[in-house]
């Protein structure tokens, strides 16, 4: 009896571990994306880098 205990509990375990690597992995690929989409947007938007750059560069 205690040995199919210590087995369920074991499969219990291993079955919340894969999900929350799952759950790790789903809101890793969300940070990383939102913080691409920030770093474009730096990039290229209005007073972006790219367009800082080349008022600038036009200046001299």
């Amino acid at each position: 009896m205690k040995n199919e205990c210590i087995k369920n509990k074991e499969k219990t375990y291993k079955t919340r571990n894969q999900g929350i690597t799952l759950i790790a992995l789903v809101i890793t690929i969300i940070v990383l994306l939102i913080l691409a989409g920030v770093t474009i947007a730096s990039i290229t938007g209005e007073n972006g880098i790219l367009r800082e750059s080349t008022k600038r560069s036009r200046k001299k």
